[in-house]
């Protein structure tokens, strides 16, 4: 199946579950399965052209766990393909000889054999790390490498939490601040840890009431620190205290991708444990954010947006990225699923039009990831560093119900 077949009968927006099936597993997945492993020396390439040519071979240790995580969930979820296995495999082979530096920490990026180059101060790789982990020990049923997951998991938490664990970038004594981004890497790496181990054997209450700890603590901080009811929006910097507004241009910026993105974890949070005050608490994520964030003129999510309505010092501000389409599309598809309502149908339906539209490539197949705010690609590579087989497949697996809970291979209202 082509991306040619986008607009056509075939997409059924109140079945949609087989027609993305069809996209990930004939089109998104096999662009990466041909074009991305590096058989030599283990791993894959993410930086990619638009006919999968790879035209930079320095590595990402991001894609590394990100693309382990994929391939292992779709062998648990579907079926243990030898070549999605194989695959999985060597992203974990490859993170775990070549992904940490002495000090136990991640790189984020590496040379094609695995020589460090460049070491973030986020905690980002090692908690995509251990989703992989988490994913590959679900599969070949390896208690050592699902225990690692959960211990590397837990360490970057206590960086990320613990004041000085994380190198501020501004003077914490001048203006001490948090960053949204925190809690919502722990709440969906927390979530996909118990979706992938909590069948095995070892995976003991004690294992799981402490991931919900985390989980229960995220949105907590969510809700408290970055949700602004008097100003219908989910702020991505804020001053540490949670009370004062930060005035300057960080404390106004708004984040429509990670904001929908956080929107579905807190959804899906109350799904899985039977929690309809979560669920609201998502809801109000997206519509707060969907009327910032969707592009009257042109349509499509925007990259940024000012609260205020002011200028963004963000050059990249009305660019159209990849990825914060598919968590829209995450997003309302969920939402609408959980309650019915048709206005969530009509902004999944924009969504998804719009993105199929001008993001799919017909030709070769996977996603361009840079759209101009018009939907011209401001050039034609299908990844980077920072694009690779995650967002856009994720959202291929989840609307074909073989997410956590599968729920959005439903055709009627679960409330």
């Amino acid at each position: 199946m082509t991306t040619a077949d986008i607009h056509t009968e075939s997409f059924d927006p109140n079945h949609p579950a087989t027609w993305y099936r069809q996209q990930l597993l004939d089109n998104v997945l096999p662009f990466w399965l041909q074009h991305a492993w590096d058989t030599e020396h283990g791993g894959l390439f993410t930086s990619l052209d638009r006919d999968g040519t790879v035209y930079d071979t320095d590595k990402s240790i991001w894609f590394q766990g990100r693309a382990g995580w994929l391939l292992g969930t779709l062998c648990h979820q579907l079926e243990p393909r030898p070549e999605w296995l194989t695959a999985c495999r060597s992203c974990v082979n490859f993170l775990q000889q070549h992904g940490f530096d002495r000090d136990g920490r991640m790189f984020f990026s590496v040379t094609r054999e695995g020589r460090p180059l460049r070491k973030r101060r986020y905690v980002f790789s090692e908690m995509f790390a251990a989703m992989a982990f988490a994913a590959y020990a679900a599969v070949v049923k390896d208690e050592t490498i699902g225990r690692q997951a959960i211990q590397l998991f837990e360490q970057a938490c206590e960086r990320l939490t613990t004041p000085g664990g994380v190198e501020p970038k501004t003077g914490v004594s001048t203006r001490p601040t948090r960053s949204f981004s925190g809690p919502m890497i722990i709440l969906g790496t927390a979530q996909a840890l118990r979706a992938a181990l909590h069948s095995s054997p070892w995976f003991a209450a004690a294992v799981q009431k402490r991931l919900e700890s985390w989980i229960d603590r995220s949105i907590e901080e969510i809700q408290t620190y970055f949700m602004r009811p008097e100003l219908e929006a989910v702020l991505e910097t804020v001053l540490a205290d949670g009370q004062t507004f930060l005035q300057q241009a960080e404390g106004r910026l708004i984040n429509p991708g990670h904001v929908l993105e956080g929107a579905w974890f807190v959804m899906l949070e109350g799904v899985h444990r039977g929690q309809p005050e979560r669920i609201q608490i998502g809801l109000d994520m997206l519509r707060w954010t969907w009327c910032q964030g969707w592009d009257p003129q042109y349509g499509g999510i925007l990259y940024f947006r000012d609260v205020l309505g002011k200028p963004s010092p963000e050059y990249w501000h009305d660019m159209k990225f990849w990825w914060p389409q598919c968590e829209a599309i995450i997003a309302t598809l969920m939402a609408w699923r959980i309650t019915g309502e048709s206005e969530y149908r009509e902004w999944y339906l924009q969504c998804h039009g719009w993105a199929f539209q001008h993001f799919a490539d017909p030709l070769h197949g996977e996603w361009f990831g840079w759209l101009r705010r018009d939907g011209e690609p401001t050039h034609h590579a299908k990844g980077s560093l920072w694009k690779g087989p995650f967002h856009l497949p994720r959202m291929l697996m989840f609307g074909a119900g073989l997410g956590y809970d599968g729920i959005f291979a439903s055709s009627t209202s679960i409330l």
